[in-house]
């Protein structure tokens, strides 16, 4: 059984810093897409940011461009995103998902076949 749990939330101050880290396991996922999402209070869920192995392709929303870093270690299995700069916009949970076959580039939830249960981020100005 797949499972994604993601760990590094938490509260940090307007321009600081986080790492978040997602774990799988139950398959590898070397070769899939993966990617974070996030949602607000009252808005919909949207994607900061997508890797894709087999091309090196990396997605950022535009928000999130030159703060956030998107990165795997494909040994552990594991998924990480780099928060810095951080705004109080970027308060939500912080979610990671993956497919489970290569196929297009994802971009919407809906191209996600996993999902972790979301870890909290709280930037306060």
């Amino acid at each position: 059984q797949v499972h994604l749990v993601e760990s590094g939330g938490g509260l940090v101050q307007a321009g600081g810093s986080l790492r978040l880290s997602c774990a799988a396991s139950g398959r590898s996922f070397s070769l899939l897409p993966m990617g974070w999402f996030r949602q607000a209070p009252g808005k919909d869920r949207e994607n900061v940011a997508t890797i894709v192995q087999s091309s090196g392709s990396k997605y950022y929303l535009d928000s999130v461009k030159g703060r956030f870093a998107i990165s795997r270690d494909n040994a552990k299995n594991m998924l990480y995103l780099q928060m810095n700069s951080l705004k109080p916009e970027d308060t939500a949970v912080y979610y990671c998902a993956a497919k489970s076959s290569i196929g297009a580039f994802p971009r919407t939830p809906r191209d996600y076949d996993y999902w972790g249960q979301g870890t909290q981020v709280t930037v306060s100005s």
